[in-house]
């Protein structure tokens, strides 16, 4: 990447601090956070690129609160799908590679296998079909651009606009509260962020395009998720498993979001390390790993 020009929406968020860190040193790198570009400000999008003129764009910006965007359809469709539409058209104009990220919520989590790339998108909430509209107009406006769908997300940067990530989350609300009752019929992968990064600059290295899942390897509930943060993080308190139950009005969640790919295995690259390892690794690098010194 020693020539590259990298531009990063979404900067400061877990995928996108992580990207930055192994960006640098090996290419010019600037991330920029939603209170820097906009991504939904074409006149702001358009003078980051005639700055900066970027020869890759990583585009980690995007409305993730599934909830609010059941509300907020607008908002939703602004930033998962026209802006994708038109930082995709910026590349094509400049010739800069383009990397958008999505998310295994394209799926209906009804089958009863992981999902392969050749795999018919179903989408059921809001978030999804916008996240759905992203990939497409990344796809249909950037040549050669690569579509990164990925899931169950965590990594040292947190989440701000979801108060940290899950693990952090559950760590505390144990606890604090003794107990927990988490849903163990939604199954996917977690997958450590570092991880993420290393695998979609591995894809590029590769020269994929198109669409790509990426997630670390294995998969697991919410509930064995959760179990197994307690468990590495020596945090004793019983671990309930509870049911997906969907109110009116709130978003349609996939019972199976977990993820494989024919499109790694034919581009010769090495799977992601198990969910387990990468947890494992977090923790002690976050220094939550039971007996680790923070």
């Amino acid at each position: 990447m020693s020539t590259q020009r990298a531009l990063i929406t979404g900067g400061g968020g877990q995928l996108a601090s992580d990207l930055y860190d192994l960006l640098q040193g090996d290419a010019e790198v600037l991330a920029l956070p939603h209170g820097g570009l906009d991504v939904t400000d074409d006149d702001a999008v358009g003078a980051a690129f005639s700055t900066f003129e970027p020869t890759v764009v990583f585009n980690c910006a995007a409305f993730h609160n599934v909830e609010v965007c059941e509300r907020e359809e607008d908002r939703s469709f602004a930033v998962n799908a026209r802006a994708v539409k038109r930082l995709a058209t910026r590349c094509a104009e400049t010739n800069a590679k383009f990397v958008h990220l999505s998310t295994n919520y394209v799926f209906d989590g009804a089958a009863s296998e992981p999902y392969d790339e050749a795999d018919l998108p179903d989408p059921r909430s809001i978030y999804a079909i916008s996240k759905l509209a992203g990939e497409y107009a990344a796809l249909a406006y950037a040549p050669e651009a690569l579509v990164v769908r990925t899931a169950g997300l965590y990594g040292l940067h947190g989440s701000a606009s979801k108060g940290g990530n899950f693990v952090t989350r559950m760590i505390t609300r144990a606890r604090e509260q003794g107990a927990l009752t988490v849903v163990a019929d939604q199954r996917l992968t977690p997958t450590f962020t570092a991880d993420l990064a290393a695998g979609i600059l591995a894809a590029l290295e590769a020269g994929v395009n198109g669409t790509l899942h990426v997630t670390n390897s294995g998969a697991t509930s919410w509930h064995g998720f959760t179990e197994a943060i307690m468990e590495l993080a020596g945090v004793e308190v019983p671990v309930a498993q509870g049911t997906t139950t969907i109110a009116p009005g709130a978003a349609d969640r996939p019972l199976n979001g977990v993820l494989r790919s024919s499109a790694s295995e034919r581009a010769g690259l090495a799977p992601l390390r198990p969910w387990r390892d990468a947890l494992a690794d977090y923790l002690e690098r976050a220094g939550l790993l039971a007996g680790a010194t923070a």
